[in-house]
C-alpha cells in the first residue's frame, strides 16, 4: 500500500461516478514507524492508527480495549445513586417495575438486557413499547396511565424520555416514579422525575458522551447489582447473574445506534462481539439462521443483517418482536419470532424502496438545495421507513436528510441524518424551543420530530439556516480512503492485520482502499438492485467486488458500461469462505475513470 502524502485529491479524483471527491487520510511516516517499531505491529497497522488519530500512548489500548481499564464507576453519572436507590426499594418492598422503550435496536436491546437481568434476579419486569403510527415515539400520558392502572409503581424509559416534559410532569403528578435512561441531547431544563442517568446531560461531567442508551442501561445494571449484592439480596438460592453475558446486546444497540467506537463503546462491542459470536442467545442465533449466516458474526452482521432484522418489527410490524426475540430463552419462540422479523424485513425493503424513489423524484423535481439540508414530505409515506429513507438521502446527497411521512391529520412525523460536523440534534431542538415543533429531540447524527404540515416550510428554513451557520454551508461530499491497492495485495493476509484495528464503525473507519487503474471485465446485475463484478488490476491479478444497492444511484450503471477502460475503484475487502477456501472480495463505495488527473498515490 501506498498512502498519499498531498493535500490534492486522492488518485486525482475531484468528482467520481457519485460526486464525492476522493481524500487521503493522511499519516505521518516517521510516527508510523516509531510505532510499528514501539508495539511489534506491522507498520500498515501502525499507519492506519496514526492516520486516525491513535497516538502511541493510546495505541496498546486501542488494539486491546478492556472493559476493566475503561468501565467507569456507575455512580459518577448524575442521579445513579437515586435510581438505583429508588429500584432496590421497589425491589425489596415487591413493587412492580416496567420497561419503556424505544422501538428501534437501541431501545430493543436496552430492554432486553434490563429484562434478562431482572428475569435473572427471579424478579417479573413489564415490557412496554409504544405503536409507531398510534402512539408515536417516547413516553406519552395515556401509556404512563394504562401502566400505572396495572399496578406499575416504577417505569424505566430507556433510550426516550429526556425532552418528554408534559408526559413526566403528569406521571409525576399522578405519584408514578420514572427514571429516564437516555442518551439523546438534553435541553437545560429537565424533565420532572425520580431519576434522570443521560450521559448528555449538560450538568453532566464529559467523557461518555457517546454510549448509546444501551451502554447507559449497562451501567445502571452494573450499578443496581452491586447495590443488591451490598444489601445482601444475592445467596445461594438466588446466585449473583454474571453480567458480561449479556454484552452482546450491548454491542448490538451500540452498533446499529452508529455512535463512536471510541474508548469505552469500543471496549463493550470489543468484549460483546466475542460474547455474539457464540451464539448464547437464542434470539440472536435464530436470527442469524434465518439470514444465512454461517461464519463468525462480527460488526457488519449486527449493524446491516442482525440490526434491520430487529428493526423491522418496530417499523411496519408489531413494535415488541425484537425486545421479545432478544428476551427470550425458547429457542422454539425465538425461530418463530426471527422468521416473521425476516419476512417484514422483506416488506419494510419494498416499502422503503417507494418512498426513497418518491423522495428522489421530489427532490429532483425541485431546485437544487442550496443549503446545506435535503427535505423530503409527503402524504401517505410509512412513517417506519423515514429514518432509513433519510439515511440513504445523506449518502446520495452528501448532506443532512429529513424526512417527513404527513399523517389525515396533518401532522407530519421526521426523521432526520446527518454527517459529521453539523449537529443536527442541536438544532431539532432549537427548533422545537422556536416553537416550530410540537416534539423534537436527538443527537448530532440523528433526530425525529413531529411538526404541523403547515409550518414545514419554516422549519426547513430555520434547520437549513442553523446548519448552514454551524458548518459553514452545505459540505462538500467527499470519501476518505487509507491509500491505494494492487489487485493482488488484496489477500486474506492483509485482511487478518487490518482486523486488529476492529471492531470498526462511527468513529474508527473500516479500511477504505482503491484498486487503481483496474479493468473491469465482467459486471452484471445481481439480486435486489446489485451490480456484481471481476476486475484486472494493473498486477494483471483479478479480484472479485460487489456494488450493493448500486442501481439506485449513479455508481451501478456505470459500473455497467465500463467496458474495458481504466478505472479506479475504492472500497473495503471483505473475506469470504467457499467450500472450505478463502477468497476476498472488493465492496465497492465508489468509482472514477483513471483518466481523471495525476494519481496521487499508486498501488502497491
Amino acid at each position: 500500500m501506498s498512502p498519499a502524502t498531498s493535500v490534492s485529491a486522492f488518485l486525482g479524483v475531484e468528482r467520481s461516478v457519485t460526486g464525492r471527491r476522493w481524500r487521503a487520510r493522511l499519516a505521518d511516516d516517521r510516527a508510523a514507524l516509531m510505532l510499528a517499531q514501539t508495539l511489534g505491529v506491522p507498520e500498515i497497522v501502525a499507519r492506519l492508527l496514526v492516520s486516525r488519530g491513535v497516538g502511541a500512548d493510546a495505541a496498546g489500548g486501542f488494539l486491546n480495549p478492556r472493559l476493566r481499564d475503561l468501565l467507569p464507576d456507575p455512580a459518577r453519572f448524575r442521579d445513579m445513586d437515586r435510581a438505583v436507590a429508588r429500584l432496590v426499594t421497589a425491589i425489596r418492598g415487591g413493587e412492580r417495575i416496567a420497561v419503556f422503550r424505544d422501538y428501534d435496536v437501541d431501545g430493543a436491546t436496552s430492554a432486553a438486557l434490563l429484562h434478562r437481568f431482572f428475569a435473572a434476579a427471579g424478579l417479573p419486569l413489564r415490557l412496554y413499547i409504544p405503536d409507531r403510527l398510534t402512539e408515536g415515539y417516547g413516553p406519552n400520558e395515556a401509556a404512563l396511565r394504562r401502566l400505572q392502572a396495572e399496578g406499575i409503581a416504577v417505569v424505566i424509559t430507556v433510550d426516550c424520555g429526556i425532552t418528554a416534559f408534559a408526559p413526566l410532569a403528569a406521571a409525576a403528578a399522578a405519584g408514578l416514579d420514572v427514571i429516564v435512561v437516555d442518551h439523546h441531547v438534553a435541553e437545560p431544563r429537565l424533565p420532572p422525575a425520580t431519576a434522570v442517568i443521560n450521559p448528555n446531560r449538560l450538568d453532566e461531567a464529559p467523557g461518555h458522551g457517546q454510549l448509546a442508551a444501551v451502554g447507559v442501561a449497562f451501567l445502571l445494571v452494573v450499578g443496581l447489582n452491586r447495590a443488591l449484592r451490598q444489601a445482601g439480596f444475592y445467596g445461594p438460592l438466588r446466585p449473583e447473574p454474571e453480567l458480561l453475558q449479556w454484552l452482546d446486546l450491548v454491542a448490538l444497540g451500540t452498533i446499529c445506534d452508529v455512535v463512536p467506537l471510541t474508548g469505552l463503546n469500543r471496549a463493550l462491542v470489543a468484549q460483546g462481539l466475542k460474547v455474539m459470536a457464540r451464539r448464547a442467545n437464542p434470539g440472536l442465533a435464530a436470527l442469524a439462521d434465518v439470514a444465512g449466516i454461517s461464519e463468525r458474526l462480527g460488526t457488519y452482521h449486527a449493524g446491516f443483517v442482525l440490526g434491520p432484522r430487529v428493526n423491522a418489527g418496530g417499523r411496519v410490524g408489531a413494535a415488541d418482536l425484537g425486545a421479545r426475540l432478544l428476551s427470550t430463552d425458547d429457542p422454539a419462540e425465538a425461530a418463530a419470532i426471527a422468521a416473521r422479523l425476516d419476512l417484514l424485513n422483506g416488506e419494510r425493503r419494498a416499502i422503503e424502496k417507494a418512498v426513497l424513489d418518491a423522495a428522489i423524484a421530489q427532490i429532483e423535481a425541485g431546485p437544487p438545495p442550496s443549503g446545506a439540508l435535503i427535505m423530503a414530505a409527503a402524504p401517505g409515506w410509512h412513517p417506519g421507513v423515514i429514518g432509513i429513507v433519510a439515511s440513504r438521502l445523506k449518502e446520495r446527497y452528501g448532506r443532512p436528510a429529513c424526512v417527513v411521512a404527513i399523517d389525515a391529520a396533518g401532522l407530519g412525523k421526521g426523521s432526520g441524518r446527518s454527517v459529521p460536523g453539523l449537529d443536527l440534534g442541536s438544532a431539532v431542538i432549537a427548533a422545537r424551543q422556536a416553537g416550530l415543533l410540537i416534539i423534537g429531540g436527538g443527537h448530532p447524527m440523528a433526530a425525529g420530530f413531529t411538526v404541523a404540515a403547515d409550518r414545514l416550510a419554516e422549519l426547513t428554513a430555520f434547520l437549513g439556516q442553523r446548519l448552514d451557520g454551524t458548518g459553514g454551508g452545505p459540505p462538500r461530499p467527499v470519501l476518505d480512503l487509507d491509500g491505494a491497492l494492487a489487485a493482488g495485495g488484496a489477500s486474506p493476509d492483509l485482511i487478518g492485520r487490518l482486523q486488529q484495528l476492529a471492531p470498526f464503525g462511527s468513529g474508527n473507519a473500516e479500511p477504505r482502499f482503491a484498486i487503481a487503474d483496474a479493468r473491469l471485465v465482467e459486471a452484471s446485475v445481481v439480486g435486489d438492485g446489485h451490480v456484481r463484478c471481476v476486475l484486472v488490476g494493473a498486477d494483471d491479478r483479478r479480484l472479485k467486488a460487489i456494488a450493493f444497492r448500486s442501481l439506485e444511484g449513479a455508481l451501478g450503471p456505470a459500473l455497467l458500461k465500463a467496458g474495458g477502460a481504466a478505472w479506479h475503484l475504492a472500497g473495503h475487502l471483505r473475506l469470504e469462505t467457499w467450500q472450505g477456501s478463502e477468497r476476498v472480495q472488493l465492496l465497492i463505495d465508489d468509482a472514477a475513470p483513471a483518466g481523471q488527473g495525476s494519481p496521487a498515490g499508486g498501488p502497491a
